[in-house]
């Protein structure tokens, strides 16, 4: 990709100057970050190419060079374009990766999709991570979970938990927009890059995940991103119903006869029997609203601790 053919992330530039050009608070914010990640000594980073986690891999292939890892899960439910970037990303920053494939589509538990979809996913991605630590010469699994995750809807940070998971973001004080400014401060192509959760999210609850519904949203997703679009949810419910999320700004656009008739028109043939325009627009985790309380309980929040 064009946009991971710049110059290396730090490479021109001391962390003195990158120093001087962040906040006071986000200067002792990266401090902590480096400090934690030292501490640490080796590191296997749990790598989707999504923002969050991409600064700790950058972060940690700064402070510990070849004593860190990234290792990016490859399944079903991870879009192909997802994986190509993910590749070229870790390429960029330099440091050593891998691409681990995961099953969590064998788990019944995991397909059932009841609301804590993601607490499976999650535990069978650091499962497999864990085996390979002795591999890997590393020690601790890291997370690219920020201070804004706290108290949201994420089963997947009671999986990190289990296993012991380190969250260097989170641990430093890091918010979602500290990451994005630092990922700008340090030259990543992709500091502003939109969140991209995985395939199986768009799922709504009682949906039952497989591996022809994942590749149907992702084929809707990419005819959807070549009309120009960068933030957008093809969300499956029940009766085959594909509800689309676009920012509001762009509903107008996707009403119009010729795309509307053209997007309906692949949307059928991919499979879906009706086709919605969301009027509410693109909102993140719209699907949480449809969890049952009881998951909401189980998988509410995690401590700073965690």
């Amino acid at each position: 990709m064009n946009e991971f053919a710049r110059t290396p992330p730090l490479r021109n530039k001391t962390m003195l100057d990158v120093a001087r050009d962040l906040s006071e608070d986000l200067r002792a914010k990266q401090l902590r970050l480096f400090d934690l990640l030292r501490s640490l000594r080796r590191a296997a980073v749990a790598f989707s190419g999504g923002i969050d986690s991409t600064v700790v891999a950058c972060a940690a292939h700064q402070v510990l060079g070849e004593n860190a890892v990234a290792v990016t899960a490859d399944s079903p439910s991870v879009p192909r374009a997802e994986i190509a970037d993910a590749r070229a990303l870790a390429e960029h920053i330099g440091i050593r990766h891998i691409i681990v494939p995961t099953d969590e589509f064998a788990d019944p538990d995991y397909v059932k999709n009841d609301g804590a979809r993601c607490y499976f996913c999650k535990s069978e991605l650091y499962t497999r991570i864990e085996k390979l630590l002795p591999e890997l010469g590393m020690s601790v699994i890291c997370s690219g979970a920020n201070l804004d995750d706290q108290g949201d809807y994420r089963p997947g940070l009671k999986a990190a938990a289990e296993h012991g998971i380190r969250h260097p973001l989170l641990e430093a004080g890091l918010t979602k927009a500290d990451v994005r400014a630092l990922a700008q401060a340090w030259g990543l192509p992709t500091w502003d890059k939109p969140a991209s959760p995985c395939l199986s999210s768009r799922l709504a609850p009682g949906v039952e995940v497989t591996h022809e519904r994942t590749g149907r949203v992702e084929a809707a997703e990419v005819y959807l991103r070549k009309l120009g679009l960068r933030e957008l949810r093809v969300r499956m419910h029940e009766g085959e119903l594909a509800r689309i999320e676009v920012p509001a700004s762009e509903l107008a656009r996707l009403a119009e006869p010729g795309v509307r008739d053209q997007l309906v028109r692949y949307l059928k043939k991919l499979g879906f029997l009706f086709v919605t325009l969301d009027l509410e627009g693109f909102r993140s985790g719209s699907l949480n609203s449809l969890v049952s309380l009881d998951n909401k309980r189980l998988f509410g929040s995690i401590s700073r601790e965690s």
